[in-house]
């Protein structure tokens, strides 16, 4: 296994931002409680995807993934699409 991207600056980037998971029937649409949420394949103790497979979810959102893992992988596409985006925007993300 290579080295993960680790970022203190891209996991505090999701404080505030706007949900870009939005499950329907599931987000609170409420920016306070947004985190930045690891989606990638990497699973298990104390193994995470790297920082660059984040997206910012609310509260309710993450714990949605967290405890249905298997689904929600179109929503997860997406929402890490938009956050990288932002994360581009804000220039925490660049490609050389």
């Amino acid at each position: 296994m290579g080295n993960l991207a680790r970022s203190k600056k891209i996991m505090a980037a999701a404080k505030g931002q706007d949900c870009t998971l939005r499950l329907v029937g599931i987000c609170n649409f409420n920016p306070e409680t947004t985190v930045a949420a690891h989606v990638g394949r990497r699973r298990g103790m104390a193994c995470k995807s790297g920082d660059n497979m984040v997206v910012f979810a609310c509260y309710d959102c993450h714990n949605a993934i967290e405890s249905e893992r298997a689904l929600y992988a179109d929503d997860k596409l997406r929402s890490l699409e938009e956050t990288q985006e932002i994360l581009i925007d804000k220039g925490l993300l660049v490609v050389k």
